[in-house]
């Protein structure tokens, strides 16, 4: 092995030891309360070190952010090809979005931190390719969609606004999970939940 070979080898090494005291911290205390310097001396290293990889606190969670949806395409494309209609993929797939906030609340936490930001925190360049990221998502339902106009079972829409809606609707619906004890007093979260992504999945039929 080169020396540049092990000096790429060793800078990569270093970004996984900062990302896995981030990702530690990160599922104990949240995002809010996590700050470069905890993040420093989990990982054992310096502050000015850990700026050498990252520019800041941000950057470090956009790429945790990545490994939440990272997670969340693998669950939607394997229901993608599991031998169900389309209906039935698509009302899997609201749920599998409501289990992984549960079972992946820190990634779920992340990525409603960065879609309720009004402004690009980092650069064009890392917000392109968490873009990709979430459009893999939105391919699968369209896909799910396209199909089902396919075969007959939905009207003609246009699938890729169609998955835009229905993930949007997934993600707000999912959120008011939080109001359960408030404005939804008297209304099991989940079955309110399973109701609307019915409703969504009924407007598309035929």
């Amino acid at each position: 092995m080169g020396l540049k070979e092990r000096r790429e080898r060793e800078k990569e090494a270093r970004k996984g030891q900062i990302l896995t005291a981030a990702r530690s911290l990160l599922f104990q205390k949240g995002i809010q309360a996590t700050s470069i310097s905890q993040i420093a001396r989990k990982a054992e290293l310096g502050v000015g070190t850990i700026y050498f990889y990252y520019q800041s606190k941000e950057e470090i969670f956009y790429w945790l952010q990545e490994e939440g949806l990272d997670i969340l395409f693998k669950t939607i494309n394997a229901i993608g090809g599991e031998d169900a209609p389309p209906d039935e993929k698509l009302r899997r797939t609201g749920s599998a979005y409501l289990q992984f906030s549960d079972e992946h609340k820190d990634y779920f936490d992340i990525i409603n931190y960065f879609l309720a930001t009004p402004t690009v925190i980092l650069g064009a360049e890392m917000k392109q390719r968490i873009d990709r990221k979430g459009s893999r998502i939105l391919e699968l339902i369209e896909q799910f969609v396209h199909a089902g106009i396919k075969d007959g079972r939905f009207r003609s829409v246009d699938s890729k606004k169609w998955a835009v809606m229905f993930w949007g609707a997934l993600h707000g619906l999912t959120q008011f999970k939080k109001l359960e004890d408030t404005v939804l007093e008297g209304q099991e979260h989940r079955r309110l939940f399973d109701y609307a992504v019915e409703q969504l999945i009924e407007g598309l039929k035929t």
